[in-house]
């Protein structure tokens, strides 16, 4: 056991449940860009490993950039404004977008994305997220592709951290109350 895993209150997916399941979406997202070359941005940073490996899974062709949003600052309740810190360096206007997010939950910050993204003129624009907690939606938002729908707990590891920590955790655990309600 390290040090992290004396955090987590319980194991919510294990890797082998993470992996089987991106395996799976990816075939999905092979089969409606069949013929096109997706766009595909990863939203940075938490989605970073979920977004690695989906692409080694994907055989589509496809071309990659990366974006930093949020709508958090430094609390753990969204703001509902979009700050965009990194944005795309490829024109989209004319191409199938694909947004990974790692997990959606008040889903002001993807709306407000979205919206964003489609004011540019792309062909499509489509999101795939690791995790939804739809019991927690604010905005009017839904992923088209989701890889697990989740109850509405602190959840780190596969990307996703508290205070920058816990995201090389291989599995997605529930993070102890006591480490965040200081």
């Amino acid at each position: 056991m390290n040090v992290m895993d004396k955090s987590i209150e319980r194991v919510m997916l294990s890797e082998e449940q993470i992996a089987k399941r991106v395996k799976e979406v990816a075939a999905q997202l092979d089969r409606l860009y069949e013929g096109r070359r997706p766009l595909v941005v990863c939203i940075l940073k938490g989605s970073v490993v979920f977004f690695a490996d989906l692409i080694r899974h994907m055989t589509t062709p496809l071309e990659l950039d990366f974006m930093a949003v949020s709508s958090y600052g430094a609390g753990t309740e969204s703001t509902g404004r979009l700050k965009v810190t990194k944005d795309l360096t490829t024109d989209i206007a004319g191409r199938d977008v694909l947004i990974v997010e790692d997990i959606i939950d008040s889903g002001n910050t993807l709306y407000n994305l979205k919206k964003m993204l489609i004011s540019r003129a792309p062909a499509s624009v489509n999101i795939v997220t690791l995790l939804d907690k739809p019991e927690r939606r604010e905005a009017p938002m839904e992923p088209e592709y989701t890889c697990f729908v989740i109850e509405d707990e602190f959840v780190v590891g596969y990307g996703m951290d508290y205070a920058e920590e816990y995201r090389n955790l291989p599995y997605i655990g529930v993070l102890k109350r006591s480490v965040y309600e200081k």
